[in-house]
């Protein structure tokens, strides 16, 4: 079955499935568009271009009915944003190239659902529980070995929501009657919750906890005090809000676990899906509750990952099996094509033995290889990697990156060293889940409070970044790197040359490695001195400067 599936609201995507693997997954945001783009005809246009045959099925994500803000007008072949039965489901015959095709939409809710099952390892027919968190629902699922849906609970209305507005109460820029936090907030307060050192609240934030979590979701300006809450405008440097912001987000876990440790008993499996299980911090504490046999989260269980779930949900309907073979770099390949000023760069064609030496000396470079990876995380081909030994080397990643120094820097980590270093004794390859740091000799890639948002590698995973890492070290004694993202700020990860080059020009990165081809930014005045003083910058002729 050849299955082509997008979802139609933010973090969009266009996804094809064939024969049960996932073949591709187009995200609008990546190759330097806006982060949490909608999907754009030049997406489809690409996809179309990627699939060799013709589509059986075309799938559409469902979402809001036609009066939601989001939308003007709504589509006969829309199914909702709620709806857990296959009832739910629009299934209709028609045309794609004068080719026949069935058209099949699914409520949004049931493509997280999928989404998280059909890419987990858990068989078919697994009893499970599903937990679906993100900007709108927050609910738990009971499903049976015949795939039968059981909504538990609505927890908790707009949690993702809910969270993310508590950053605008404190940033003066935030307008207060705002309806919607921005789309930035949450994953930022994710990163000032770890500065939290206080866990009760003082008498007026426990007040400010009831509004924001108790009865419907509303404005920060409909709270009765506005003017007199604690924390307002005070800016998300300020301590005691950093405090508050970790109570808060405890408190917000605490609504759902006591939840499932009162009505979620069985010891099933839980797979998590929505914006949510982007928290590392909350899937570490699922993990932690000892309430459930194991715990999954795809690596895009925000709505980069709707498509997907409405593609198996598609393969559900027609074939009964909501599995899927998928690797999690299944983005499209870097595009080499157009035209960048070569003789801004030394380029090399430097073993691995050598780039690591230059990473251990200092410097920072952009790491490019093979396609991109699906979901919001940078995994090693599209990444930009730094020593972890030296705290200047996080603020200067966060400078080249041009955003706030509170954001943390996530390390990648041979799988064999992660026991040791991190306590992690086991895979964790998608960086979903924090551990806490037996080091001090990794402060750049050391949160506050001590832990590490890992990411675990084999040669399995990516053979590349594995040698790489294996290289580093035997040259330092430690096989971990710095690991943060390549993309413009506010942006998806880069992907082709031109904007490559941009960045690296603009941005001041010591250069970048594509697909093992070094091109060493003579601009850098680290590069210049690594140069000068190195000798592992061999000088023979097959190793010296090339044209581009």
């Amino acid at each position: 079955m050849n299955i082509l599936s997008y979802n139609p609201g933010h973090d969009g995507a266009i996804v094809h499935i064939k024969d049960g693997r996932l073949m591709f997954s187009i995200e609008s945001e990546k190759d330097s568009h806006y982060r949490y783009s909608a999907l754009s005809i030049p997406h489809v246009l690409d996809a179309i271009g990627e699939i060799g045959e013709l589509p059986n099925v075309i799938c559409t994500g469902g979402w809001w009915p036609v009066d939601h803000h989001e939308f003007l007008f709504g589509s006969l072949r829309n199914s909702g944003y709620r709806g857990i039965h296959p009832k739910h489901a629009i299934i209709q015959s028609g045309r794609f190239f004068k080719g026949k095709v069935d058209y099949f939409s699914s409520s949004h809710e049931r493509s997280h659902i999928l989404c998280a099952f059909g890419m987990s390892t858990l068989p078919k027919g697994t009893p499970f529980y599903a937990l679906v968190w993100e900007g709108v629902i927050g609910a738990f699922y009971e499903i049976d070995s015949e795939f039968n849906i059981t909504l538990l609970g609505d927890v908790l209305q707009q949690p993702g929501n809910r969270y993310g507005m508590l950053y605008g109460l404190a940033d003066p820029t935030f307008p207060k009657d705002g309806p919607y936090p921005r789309q930035t907030d949450a994953g930022k307060l994710m990163a000032l919750a770890s500065f939290s050192q206080r866990s009760e609240p003082t008498p007026d934030e426990r007040k400010l906890l009831r509004f924001l979590l108790d009865g419907p979701y509303r404005k920060l300006s409909d709270y009765e005090d506005i003017n007199c809450a604690p924390h307002l405008n005070a800016g998300v440097d300020n301590p005691e809000f950093r405090n508050f912001a970790g109570i808060y987000s405890d408190a917000i876990f605490e609504v759902f676990y006591q939840f499932a440790e009162t009505n979620m008993r069985k010891e099933l499996p839980l797979v998590i899906a929505g914006g949510c299980g982007l928290n590392c911090d909350w899937n570490s504490k699922w993990v932690g509750t000892g309430l459930f046999s194991e715990v999954f989260v795809p690596p895009v269980a925000n709505d980069s990952g709707s498509a997907i779930g409405t593609a198996i949900d598609a393969q559900l309907h027609f074939t009964h099996d909501p599995k899927i073979d998928w690797n999690v770099y299944s983005g499209l390949s870097f595009q080499e094509q157009g035209v960048i000023d070569a003789s801004k760069y030394d380029i090399y064609e430097p073993n691995v033995t050598q780039i690591a030496d230059i990473l251990a000396s200092g410097l920072i470079v952009a790491w490019v290889s093979g396609k991109y990876e699906i979901g919001p995380r940078a995994l090693g081909n599209r990444s930009i990697l730094a020593a972890p030994f030296r705290n200047a080397n996080r603020i200067r990643l966060n400078q080249i990156k041009q955003r706030e120094q509170f954001r943390p820097i996530a390390p990648t980590c041979l799988r064999e060293d992660a026991a040791t270093l991190f306590g992690c004794n086991h895979d964790s390859p998608h960086m979903l889940y924090t551990f806490q740091t037996n080091t001090d000799v990794l402060p750049a890639v050391t949160h506050v409070n001590r832990t590490a948002r890992i990411q675990t590698v084999t040669p399995d995973d990516n053979e590349m970044l594995y040698d790489l890492l294996t290289a580093f070290k035997q040259r330092t004694g430690h096989g971990v790197l710095c690991n943060t993202s390549l993309n413009f700020n506010g942006k998806g990860c880069i992907n082709n040359i031109v904007d490559l080059d941009a960045y690296t020009l603009q941005h001041g990165l010591d250069g970048f490695v594509l697909e093992g081809r070094a091109y060493m930014n003579k601009s850098s005045k680290l590069y210049q001195e690594y140069r000068r003083s190195s000798s592992k910058l061999p000088r023979s002729a097959s190793l010296q400067p090339n044209a581009a």
